[in-house]
């Protein structure tokens, strides 16, 4: 892309999706300090989407309420949102009109011109994100950058670039649908996991997965891409071929002929040419953070080891890795009490981790929420061998409809045996009077579903559990 590409000044530009989650927003503001002259259109109305509009530093157009091929014709420029599909009709008409199409996430990657850590996966990618940035800060000026609340806008991070020295960039399968049209891939990239997800924008797993391949694309030999050896879809990710240097993570030994790092005993081990040395002692770990994020911990320190910080200055920060807002986080807790809110659990899996870590006769989960398409069968089971019936509690939704059918058709559980509430405040106080009970009990609030047909999406959703839990006045 020339330069000319990148000067916005004068230009019309079409801000196709302006949504409520602040990406939206960020990047209009951008657009408006760079001279641009913005048309704002979405699918929401005007009184829908009042939060994000009462945010933007200038003088726009609006086309709310639904959408115009008139104003695809109109711009020079097209910037969708993520949560518009690169099918969409509009954003195909875009580029029949041959219209510049952008996102955030490829203006970053077009304007940013230090190295970046990119880093995706289906679960465990803003946790990973965070702890690369922790193990960076010790040797490098560094910056997060993606488009949600717990990291640095990408476009704030691109005009800020003499600042840092690199960036860790948090980027899902949504912003990776466009990558093609950018011909730069991350120094380092990393893909922490893949699981069903997302199916119905990418199609099925091998459409999912096609998407987060275009991570590394456009490595080059001098770069490197981590996988996890423990997940069933990094033989397809080799398989792909990328030119860069592979590395791969395991929570137990790697084969020989593999380099990365693995787990055993309290160590992480480095593997390189068929040689290992231990690198790193995590002594208790896995028990106080769980299996999961030992994976995390895996991706993370090798990505940042990578870059060029010191094993043992990777040790040295472990102790104070950051707890991401909305992960398994401990909301509250005293001697009677444990909360968790986990609300980011948006599939199955997530769930799951979440139950593997928490699980106990004293724990009682609330879960449930809108249907995906995905299968919710592990969950059942892993929920049957580990939650007491009657501690479990559903948020009514689509999804919770299947997770009752499969527990109750499948035998797992009877329906007597555990509760369906139609919101989430009567959720958390049948939780609340369950606990009273239990000695010590833990709540976890970990859905295992997404949240929009009762909630703006799962941060929303998870702030009104922070709310619920803060009038417990402790």
């Amino acid at each position: 892309m020339t330069q000319e590409n990148l000067n916005f000044a004068g230009k019309k530009v079409l801000v196709f999706g302006l949504g409520l989650l602040g990406g939206g927003v960020a990047t209009t503001n951008w657009l408006l300090k760079h001279g641009a002259a913005v048309t704002i259109t979405d699918l929401k109305t005007q009184e829908q989407l009042k939060p994000s509009l009462e945010k933007i530093n200038g003088n726009v157009q609006l086309k709310l309420g639904g959408h115009d091929d008139a104003d695809i014709r109109f711009s020079d420029i097209v910037v969708c949102n993520q949560d518009v599909s690169i099918n969409n009709p509009y954003i195909l008409l875009a580029f029949k009109e041959r219209k510049q199409v952008e996102t955030e996430g490829t203006l970053f990657f077009k304007l940013f011109s230090k190295r970046i850590v990119g880093i995706t996966g289906t679960r465990g990618k803003t946790t990973t994100t965070a702890w690369v940035h922790a193990f960076l800060q010790s040797s490098f000026k560094a910056t997060t950058a993606g488009n949600w609340g717990e990291v640095n806008p990408f476009l704030d991070i691109a005009d800020r670039g003499n600042e840092f020295d690199i960036a860790v960039a948090e980027i899902p399968s949504f912003q990776l649908e466009y990558f093609d049209l950018i011909d730069r891939s991350p120094d380092v990239a990393v893909i922490t996991n893949l699981s069903a997800d997302h199916l119905n924008r990418h199609g099925d797993m091998r459409g999912y997965a096609l998407v987060k391949a275009k991570l590394f694309k456009h490595q080059t030999a001098d770069q490197h891409l981590i996988v996890n050896h423990d997940n069933e879809w990094t033989d397809f990710f080799i398989s792909q071929k990328p030119k860069s240097h592979v590395w791969e993570f395991s929570r137990t030994n790697l084969p020989a002929a593999v380099n990365g790092v693995f787990y055993s005993a309290g160590e992480i081990f480095l593997q390189e040419n068929g040689k290992s040395q231990s690198v790193l002692s995590v002594g208790d770990f896995v028990k106080e953070k769980g299996e999961h994020n030992l994976q995390n911990l895996l991706g993370s320190s090798l990505a940042a080891h990578l870059v060029g910080v010191p094993w043992e200055k990777i040790q040295a920060a472990i102790p104070s890795l950051p707890q991401v807002k909305f992960r398994q986080e401990v909301v509250f807790k005293n001697d009677q009490m444990t909360i968790i809110n986990d609300t980011t659990a948006t599939s199955p899996e997530g769930a799951i981790a979440a139950v593997n870590r928490f699980r106990g006769k004293d724990t009682i989960l609330i879960a449930g929420g809108t249907d995906r398409n995905l299968d919710f069968f592990e969950w059942g089971k892993v929920i049957t061998e580990h939650i007491h019936p009657g501690n479990l509690i559903l948020l009514s939704g689509s999804a919770t409809d299947k997770m009752r059918l499969l527990l109750t058709e499948r035998g797992l559980i009877e329906g007597k045996d555990f509760s369906v509430q139609e919101d989430l405040s009567a959720c958390f106080q049948e939780a609340l009077e369950k606990a009273k009970a239990h000695p010590g009990a833990t709540v976890l609030f970990s859905p295992g579903a997404k949240s929009f047909e009762k909630f703006l999406n799962e941060f929303d959703r998870g702030e009104q559990f922070n709310v619920l839990v803060k009038e417990l006045n402790p």
